[in-house]
């Protein structure tokens, strides 16, 4: 089975509603997002998939989050943006694109802070 990853980042702010704790005020961070996609085979070139397709997809839901109030969006009006929360959103918004039998989204990761990640996949 090969791998490959593609990391992009995005600025944005969030609270955490219910939280007892600092995280429950306004603050922000700069999140990184990695996503894996997985495949048995490579194609007539040798590469599972181009990194400029997967680059440019991330690029596409990652400009949503870019510089706003997570907690003020659509999709997270009744649930907490999360890095959990985020990285299903990141994952369900580019699985289509990825979703042949030879080359399939195998799971996001979303860091808020260094050393911290969630990863989410549908396995």
């Amino acid at each position: 089975m090969l791998e490959i990853s593609i990391k992009g980042h995005f600025c944005g702010a969030h609270r955490l509603i219910g939280y007892k704790g600092k995280c429950a005020n306004p603050h922000g961070h700069n999140w990184e997002v990695e996503v894996f996609l997985r495949g048995a085979k490579t194609n007539h070139l040798g590469m599972l998939v181009d990194f400029k397709e997967v680059k440019k997809a991330l690029q596409v839901v990652l400009e949503k989050l870019d510089h706003q109030d997570l907690n003020a969006l659509p999709v997270f009006k009744k649930k907490n943006p999360t890095a959990e929360n985020i990285a299903k959103f990141i994952f369900n918004k580019i699985a289509s694109e990825f979703n042949s039998p030879g080359c399939r989204l195998g799971r996001v990761r979303v860091s808020e802070t260094p050393g911290t990640a969630a990863y989410y996949s549908r396995r």
